[in-house]
């Protein structure tokens, strides 16, 4: 039996293989750029500690002693 139904250039082929590689990169710079945005953002928002003494090292009221400075 010789299987002359080959399409090389088929989802499952070359054609294929560029695709996934082409959205692979898509997606790879879409979130770089997310990532390089949400980086400068919180780069521009310096913050400060009210008080220091009074952050205790795990409790869930910490937050409450950071202040963003605008």
């Amino acid at each position: 039996m010789e299987n002359t139904n080959r399409n090389v250039f088929g989802l499952n082929g070359v054609a294929g293989m560029l695709i996934a590689t082409v959205l692979l990169l898509g997606i790879l710079v879409v979130l770089s750029i997310w990532g390089i945005d949400a980086q400068k953002a919180v780069a521009d928002k310096p913050y400060k500690i009210d008080n220091p003494q009074a952050v205790k090292m795990i409790d869930a009221s910490n937050t409450q002693h950071k202040t963003i400075e605008k």
